[in-house]
């Protein structure tokens, strides 16, 4: 499967867009939270450039959740799926209690795992918990 049109949508909503690089905790940032070893202070991006650097890195979560969820997904829970990893990253999301849930067919109990992961540093931060709640519903189907 693949990251739908409304997946995107949400994804680019959650990230937000930032043409010049800003400080993420683990080097720098760009774009709707690309980040890497290219990107240092005073790096800039056009908007076409950052959804080019989307694409490449949605790859990667759209692989893990075709790779390690063992169950059948609905397209939206494949697109709550890879927004949630694309933030939390792969490590995390393959040593989950949500992966583990889901992969037991416990899909309703998977889903309230995706409030556990709103904090940042150990503090619950009201926009992460924001993105797990709009994450959250899009997985069960409702309106993100």
């Amino acid at each position: 499967m693949t990251l739908s049109e409304h997946g995107l949508a949400l994804l680019k909503h959650s990230e937000g867009f930032s043409a010049y690089a800003y400080p993420d905790g683990d080097g720098f940032s760009i774009g709707y939270g690309h980040h890497g070893k290219e990107i240092e202070e005073g790096s800039v991006v056009t908007p076409e450039e950052a959804a080019e650097l989307l694409q490449v890195d949605i790859q990667e979560a759209e692989l893990v959740v075709n790779q390690y969820v063992k169950v059948p997904l609905k397209q939206e829970q494949f697109d709550a799926l890879v927004n949630l990893i694309y933030n939390i990253g792969v490590g995390a999301f393959v040593g989950s209690t949500l992966l583990q849930l889901l992969n037991e067919y416990q899909y309703e109990r998977a889903s309230r795992e995706f409030t556990r992961w709103d904090k940042s540093g150990g503090k619950q931060l009201a926009g992460l918990t924001a993105r797990r709640e709009a994450e959250m519903r899009l997985f069960n189907g409702e309106s993100a």
